[in-house]
């Protein structure tokens, strides 16, 4: 357990551990160590979330979405939101809310002299305040579309129900052609495979033990429904490898697309 005057291990650096960034401390590193010796697959689950991150910020901005609010951000690292989007439509607006107060700091450093970006620290469990926080709504405006991206984050929301019902609070505030995008941890299939099963739950007890935010892997039903309301995009709920794959990228899952132990997809408002 971290000392008395050691910061606490966040998800959100432990994630940047994973994918070999440095905006990380002590506690984080043995807290994430102790994770890949029981799921030696998160480097590569990690760096799969991030290129569908990627993808389908891609797809959004070619379908005309300008405004992007982007849930559980975390560290700043390689092919950020903004400057995917702000590559493609350079007024692009982007708003990264995340809980742990170094992530924004790093994110506000990166955004310095963007007038289109800002971070904001907030709880996505609280969605109303994100909504109406006075940075969100000077920058977007949710009368046009607006992404909300929720890209490995309701998975460190305990309740399935209070995951629903974070989406519909989202979903009520958003225009029609507004989409949201999910990446959802589960351990679907992998119950058939006893060694990776042993994996994530030896993993969900060092989240609980050692950081403030508990994992909770879901079912493919579960993370369907997260998506009620909406119209949803092709190829619908996947693997993580199998959304909207680029061919000149590498696929960690290509034999194995259960492995990435993650279902995304992305949902249309009408």
């Amino acid at each position: 357990m971290p000392g008395a005057h050691q910061k606490p291990a966040t998800a959100a650096r432990m994630y940047d551990y994973y994918l070999g960034g440095i905006h990380n401390f002590p506690a984080d590193q043995e807290a994430a160590k102790v994770v890949l010796s029981k799921s030696p697959l998160l480097p590569a689950i990690a760096r799969s979330n991030r290129a569908f991150l990627g993808r389908a910020v891609n797809y959004l901005t070619s379908a005309g979405v300008r405004q992007f609010l982007d849930l559980g951000s975390g560290i700043p690292t390689e092919g950020n939101v903004h400057e995917i989007a702000q590559a493609a439509i350079p007024n692009a607006r982007v708003v990264y809310v995340d809980i742990d107060p170094e992530a924004v700091s790093e994110s506000l450093d990166l955004l310095e002299g963007n007038e289109f970006a800002t971070a904001i620290r907030a709880d996505v469990r609280e969605p109303q305040a994100i909504l109406t926080h006075s940075q969100v709504r000077k920058l977007l405006d949710f009368d046009q579309p607006v992404a909300v991206l929720l890209v490995a984050v309701l998975h460190f929301v305990e309740d399935t129900d209070e995951a629903r019902d974070i989406v519909a609070t989202l979903r009520s505030k958003l225009a029609p052609g507004s989409h949201v995008v999910i990446a959802h941890a589960t351990v679907d299939e992998i119950v058939f495979d006893e060694e990776h099963a042993q994996y994530w739950k030896r993993s969900q007890e060092v989240y609980r033990r050692q950081t403030t935010t508990p994992l909770t892997p879901r079912t493919k039903s579960d993370v369907a429904r997260l998506f009620d309301g909406l119209e949803m995009v092709e190829p619908g709920l996947t693997w993580v490898n199998q959304w909207r794959p680029d061919p000149d990228t590498a696929d960690d899952f290509k034999d194995n697309p259960h492995l990435s132990s993650f279902y995304v997809g992305m949902g249309r408002v009408l």
